[in-house]
């Protein structure tokens, strides 16, 4: 059977998202490159897809068919465009990689089950005869979290779940609904709004990102101020293991033991596949207000937006930008390097609900801001952020093609711990790229907050110096380094993948390491699933 093309998102092979959506750098970023970081006009050289040198595939003839005939000929795919569509996420690393005139690796096929029969079917086979595999939703990982690792294994297969793209029920009373995992973003939204609901869940990557990947990751999307992280809202899952499948969830609550649920949630492919989820809903807001604050300074937004959250008068979305970043403007993605706002730091918030619930909540919120130092600035620039904020990816993009070093990194601490992890941060950054030869433009936003704490999301902007690879890896694991020594946490919502893997022993600890591989040991006994990836 075939399927139609759309179905694949639109993801360009060695950047993100569609290429129709792709933005050349404009006068004001190259003229704000040239200033910050010295960058010349050079650019580096791309790939055509029919360039790439791919790893032969290492699956046996014998395997292949095996495999062919549990999802279908033409679900069993080994040309280079497939296996060359799932050889990684969309990191910096990820793409910097892509550039590579020698051999690149592959996964040895592609699989695309039909259901979680099909998919059990594949994780027997692969168990028995030592073949990894790497499940794949959307394909939008920027921690290594998709890399093909073979490992010990002879061969490695990418599962990936597309076909799982259903929505399964929708419990009206309830406020629940049930999706296959390959569900994209839009897709929920568009399937649920047909019936008046809205999930609410929007990260960065929600345009080509799955139902199964937010899941299987702890996602975390922007209007997470009002509507939780992803873990927040699911209320059961089916997960597929090599030994079973187990099904989770029978209640909104309950005392029976741990909840196992949030041992599959953030659990990255390494314990089983994630091939259903139910999720809590809401209905479609009648309402929606916007406004935009201005802070005389990053300490004082912070201030004022812990007061709103310890308060839970209760915004969909709150976010700060440091004062360098608001001087960039890179909030809003549409005029980056022309920034109207001279100073200070910039606040969004989004309102959403009953038209009463909307009212009440903002006239609180505007209040508990104003008193708190901050400037209303009116709608336009909080409306300016919603209409760019999943656009950030495709200008890091161009940047990598201009011979900028752009990537993101995240983390997560207490409210009273906030300058401190900020400032160590910031310096790990500049200080392993001026070792490079290059100055760094360090930006950094509130994207999350909680009643004790928040999440801090850095842009780094540099010169790419020598090995551009090298140079990068050099300085995340400064970063990640003083993240872990200034009481942050390694990963806030963007996984561990491989990248993070090297500081999971700081963040949970060797016994809780040994916890981690006891649950791999029980529900992958050979080890197939996800190599290299989450577990030290």
């Amino acid at each position: 059977m075939t399927y139609p093309e759309q179905l694949l998102p639109p993801m360009k092979w060695n950047a993100w998202g569609d290429p129709a959506e792709a933005k050349p750098l404009s006068e004001g970023i190259r003229e704000l490159l040239k200033q910050a970081v010295g960058l010349g006009d050079s650019g580096t050289q791309e790939l055509d897809a029919d360039q790439v040198r791919l790893r032969p595939s290492a699956l046996t003839e014998a395997d292949a068919g095996a495999l062919a005939r549990i999802v279908g000929a033409e679900d069993c795919r080994t040309s280079d465009r497939d296996r060359l569509l799932h050889a990684g996420g969309k990191s910096t690393l990820d793409l910097l990689r892509r550039k590579d005139t020698g051999v690149q690796d592959a996964p040895d096929a592609v699989l695309l089950p039909d259901g979680e029969d099909a998919v059990h079917a594949i994780l027997r086979y692969c168990s028995e005869h030592r073949i990894a595999v790497v499940p794949f939703g959307g394909g939008t990982s920027v921690v290594g979290g998709l890399d093909p690792t073979r490992g010990e294994f002879g061969a490695v297969v990418s599962l990936d779940l597309r076909r799982l793209d259903r929505l399964v029920d929708l419990d009206e009373i309830s406020g629940q609904a049930v999706f296959g995992a390959g569900v994209t973003g839009p897709a929920a939204e568009r399937l649920l709004g047909e019936r008046g609901f809205s999930l609410g869940h929007f990260p960065q990557s929600f345009e080509y990102a799955t139902i199964g990947g937010f899941a299987a990751t702890r996602s975390s999307g922007q209007d997470s101020a009002g509507y939780g992280r992803f873990n927040d809202m699911v209320r059961g899952l089916r997960v597929v293991t090599p030994v079973g499948v187990l099904d989770l969830g029978r209640a909104p609550e309950s005392a029976a033991g741990p909840d196992l649920r949030q041992l599959m949630l953030g659990s990255e492919g390494t314990f089983g596949v994630i091939t259903q989820v139910r999720l809590r809903v809401h209905r479609v807001p009648e309402a929606v207000r916007y406004e935009a604050w201005s802070f005389p300074d990053f300490e004082t937004g912070a201030a004022a937006l812990r007061a709103v959250t310890q308060t839970a008068t209760g915004p969909t979305v709150i976010r700060l930008s440091d004062e360098t970043e608001t001087g960039v403007n890179l909030a809003t993605t549409e005029a980056i390097g022309e920034s109207k706002i001279t100073g200070g730091c910039l606040g969004i918030t989004v309102f959403e609900g009953t038209e009463a619930h909307v009212e009440s909540r903002h006239a609180e919120t505007s209040a508990l801001l104003a008193s708190n130092g901050g400037t209303s600035l009116g709608e336009e620039a909080a409306r300016a952020w919603e209409r760019g904020r999943f656009g950030a990816p495709y200008l890091r993009d161009a940047l990598l093609s201009a011979g900028a070093l752009c990537e993101t990194l995240e983390t997560a601490t207490d409210w009273s711990n906030v300058p401190r992890l900020k400032s160590a941060v910031t310096d790990a950054l500049t200080g392993a790229l001026a070792q490079t030869g290059t100055p760094a433009l360090v930006m950094c936003h509130i994207s999350h907050v909680y009643p004790t704490g928040a999440s801090l999301y850095f842009t780094v902007v540099a010169g790419q110096r020598g090995d551009p690879i090298e140079q990068w890896q050099a300085a995340k694991k400064a970063a990640s380094d003083a993240i872990v020594a200034h009481g942050g946490t390694i990963t806030h919502h963007h996984a561990v993948g491989a990248d993070h893997r090297p500081w999971m022993r700081d963040e949970v600890g060797d016994l809780g390491v040994q916890v981690l591989r006891a649950v791999k040991a029980t529900l992958d006994p050979a080890g197939i699933l996800n190599p290299g990836k989450l577990i030290p």
